[in-house]
């Protein structure tokens, strides 16, 4: 291989707030044929899953950095061949026909859809992947682990454990470690009390459905819970600036702006994109915003950007039926709230019981900043928005 004209992949710049990455996945190995553009490999943050494209087509060379490597910006990853290869050049010379490749490339997944596997017990061999070139899908590994479950008759059944004291020891993720170090950094550091209300829905539920098709027809985005609560947070967040500020050291950073995170659950872990300027978007705007992330959350598609800041953070732990819970404050953030499942139970109104759809709310709070009676009274004014949204 000519050195001369050997390019050097490396891996790209990297924030200030992310110091290093993990090689996580090669997508092409040595003498394979490469497209200008086309996914390399994955490098795992401790927020997200960076792709490093090819700078140009050409052959891969050498790999300098295995799989499970720590690099940082600008390390040399690999080495390209400008050019074609020999097969696609003499495919040109002497145009005859090819013969059918009967062989299938390696399947390989990407980070998320690893984790997915480990958590089933399999590996990248026991699925057929459906994806372009060799790629395991999520689907994939959902219908191996049916055919792992349930044998037919007659076939032999996948190798499973039989009753024995198994246990599995499988690499920490980089986000995973990430998140278990600022969870407990956060609970060292803090000194973070809850308080509780709850909030009768019925307000919310009654203009979701009045406004239900003409909102899906106008802006082509159905109206959800979460665009209320952020539109609430954003009010009460106005009245109650110290819930929205941050302690650096010995200073209190007071917010000017209001960027609400929404805590979104992928495969990988937790991660909190910020809506920006929360309080001057429309409610469309908002879910649009909430759908997105929720996508390219689950494909690891967010920018560092999305996932850096923040000045208050939403969890909706009700959508996998969470009753009540303690939030953990995102730092270097002050406070959070947690939504919670809509339960319908008997309330007293005008003394008489009745039956009306009830939400638990949580918000757990740094008190070295909120004072008791502020977190109460931010929480009572989050109820009375989303008890009269009009």
């Amino acid at each position: 291989m000519d050195k001369k004209a050997t390019i050097t992949v490396t891996a790209p710049p990297l924030p200030e707030s992310i110091a290093d990455a993990t090689v996580v996945t090669w997508h092409k190995q040595p003498g394979e044929h490469v497209i200008q553009d086309e996914n390399l490999v994955d490098l795992e943050t401790d927020k997200v899953v960076l792709e490093v494209p090819a700078p140009q087509s050409g052959v891969l060379g050498k790999i300098l950095q295995p799989e499970g490597s720590v690099v940082t910006a600008n390390t040399p990853l690999a080495e390209i061949q400008p050019g074609e290869t020999p097969a696609i050049a003499k495919t040109k010379d002497t145009p005859k026909p090819q013969k059918q490749n009967t062989t299938s490339p390696p399947p390989h997944a990407s980070p998320s859809v690893r984790h997915q596997l480990h958590a089933k017990g399999l590996s990248e061999e026991d699925v057929t992947p459906s994806g372009e070139k060799g790629r395991i899908r999520k689907e994939d590994v959902e219908a191996a682990s049916v055919e792992t479950r349930a044998a037919p008759a007659g076939m032999p059944a996948p190798q499973l454990p039989t009753g024995e004291r198994e246990e599995r020891r499988v690499p920490m993720s980089r986000l995973r470690a990430r998140i278990a170090e600022r969870l407990q950094q956060v609970q060292q550091t803090a000194a973070i009390l809850t308080t509780f209300n709850e909030a009768d829905m019925q307000a919310v539920i009654d203009l979701r459905q009045q406004y239900r098709e003409t909102f899906a027809k106008t802006h082509g985005v159905k109206l959800g819970f979460m665009s209320f609560f952020v539109r609430a947070a954003c009010e009460a967040l106005k009245r109650f600036p110290e819930v929205n500020a941050s302690i650096d050291g010995s200073d209190i950073v007071y917010h000017g702006y209001h960027d609400i995170g929404v805590a979104v659950s992928t495969e990988r872990g937790l991660v909190v994109p910020a809506i920006r300027n929360a309080d001057q978007l429309g409610m469309a705007e908002i879910e649009k915003q909430i759908i997105d992330f929720g996508e390219r959350a689950r494909s690891g598609k967010l920018t560092i950007e999305e996932l850096t800041g923040g000045t208050f953070t939403i969890s909706n732990g009700g959508v996998f039926g969470s009753l009540l819970s303690t939030p953990i404050i995102n730092p270097p953030q002050s406070a959070i709230l947690g939504m919670h499942k809509i339960e319908k139970r008997p309330v007293v109104i005008d003394d008489e019981i009745v039956i009306r759809p009830m939400m638990y709310l949580a918000l757990s709070y740094d008190h070295r900043l909120i004072d008791g009676q502020q977190a109460v009274e931010f929480l009572v004014a989050i109820k009375n928005y989303i008890e009269d949204p009009a």
